[in-house]
C-alpha cells in the first residue's frame, strides 16, 4: 500500500501541475505488468493511473516512458495517456498519468487503429534510432543512430541482447560470437525503407479500447526503425484482429514477403523475454537463428 508520505508528495505535485488543490481520497491496486506496481488514484472527481517502482531502481525509466508517450501523442492521432507527474520519493520512483477507462470495441475500431499506426509510421528522419536512449521493459535500449537498418538492427538490437543472453547462460555460447555476417545477411533479407517512428513494444497488452470505443496505446519503447518491427510485434502473442492488417495494407502496403520475415523481426522481443524471463524463450530464439542460418 502507498504510504501517507508518498501520497502527500503525489498530491502536492499534482496540485502544482494542475493549478488546483488535489486531494486523493481513494487508492485502488490494479494490474501493472511484471515490472511495476500500479494503482488507480481518485480525487477531486478525477481518476489517475500511478506506476511505482522500487525494485529495478532505474532513475530515468519513467522519465523515458513519459517522453515516449508525448512523442506518440504529437505524431499520431491515436490516443495515449497523458503523463502528468514523475519523480521519486526515497527509493521509490513514480509516474502519474491520466486514467483511461476501458470501453466497448466499435465497428470501425480496427480500421481507426490501423490508420493511426500508419500515420505514426509515416513520421520519418534521416537515420534509424533516436536522439536519446530508452528502455524496453526494464532493459536498456540503445538508439544511437545508424544510416542503415541492417546495421542498426544488428548492432543496437540483436547483438547486445544475444551477448547478454549468452552471459546469463540462456543461449549457447556460439550465439554470442561477434560476426559481420549477420549484418550483411540482414541487408539481403530485409527490403530497404525509410526510418519510421515506431511504438516499439506494440503487443496486445499495450493497448485498450477507451470509453469512447477508440484505440489507445501506451508503454512505448519509441525509436525510428523499420515499420515491420511494429507489425511483427503485434503478431508475436496471438495477433490483432485480421481486419487491422487488411486496413493497414490498404493504406500503407508492406513489401512482398513480409509474412516470411516476421520471425526475423520477432527475434528482438523474443530476446528481451529470453533475458528477462528465460523459460521457453531462449529455445525459440535459437530455433529462429538456426532456421535463418544467421550463425
Amino acid at each position: 500500500m502507498i504510504s501517507a508520505e508518498l501520497l502527500n508528495v503525489l498530491e502536492e505535485g499534482l496540485s502544482r501541475k494542475q493549478g488546483v488543490k488535489i486531494a486523493i481520497n481513494q487508492v485502488q491496486p490494479v494490474r501493472g505488468g511484471d515490472i511495476n506496481l500500479a494503482y488507480r488514484l481518485s480525487g477531486n472527481g478525477r481518476d489517475y493511473f500511478l506506476k511505482l517502482n522500487s525494485g529495478v531502481r532505474i532513475a530515468d525509466l519513467f522519465e523515458k516512458e513519459a517522453f515516449g508517450l508525448e512523442l506518440l501523442a504529437r505524431s499520431s492521432p491515436l490516443r495515449v495517456p497523458t503523463p502528468l507527474l514523475s519523480g521519486s520519493f526515497g527509493p521509490t520512483f513514480f509516474l502519474v498519468m491520466e486514467w483511461i477507462s476501458k470501453g466497448e470495441v466499435t465497428r470501425n475500431f480496427w480500421e481507426v487503429f490501423a490508420r493511426g499506426l500508419v500515420r505514426l509510421h509515416r513520421n520519418t528522419q534521416a537515420e534509424f534510432g533516436l536522439d536519446q536512449d530508452n528502455f524496453i521493459g526494464s532493459l536498456p535500449q540503445s538508439n544511437k543512430p545508424c544510416r542503415g537498418w541492417p546495421e542498426f538492427f544488428w548492432s543496437r538490437r540483436l547483438e547486445p541482447l544475444l551477448r547478454m543472453a549468452v552471459d546469463l547462460g540462456r543461449l549457447a555460447k556460439k550465439y554470442g560470437r561477434n560476426s559481420q555476417k549477420p549484418c550483411d545477411y540482414l541487408g539481403d533479407l530485409i527490403p530497404a525503407e525509410p526510418p519510421a517512428l515506431l511504438h516499439g513494444d506494440l503487443w496486445a497488452g499495450n493497448f485498450i479500447c477507451d470509453e469512447r470505443g477508440n484505440p489507445c496505446f501506451y508503454d512505448p519503447a519509441v525509436y525510428f526503425g523499420h515499420r515491420e518491427m511494429d507489425l511483427a510485434m503485434t503478431l508475436l502473442f496471438g495477433g490483432f484482429h485480421r481486419s487491422f492488417y487488411l486496413h493497414y495494407q490498404e493504406v500503407h502496403p508492406l513489401e512482398p514477403g513480409w509474412e516470411k520475415r516476421l520471425e526475423c523481426f520477432q527475434l528482438y522481443p523474443l530476446l528481451v523475454h529470453a533475458v528477462l524471463f528465460g523459460g521457453s524463450y531462449p529455445r525459440r530464439v535459437e530455433e529462429i537463428l538456426d532456421r535463418w542460418k544467421v550463425f
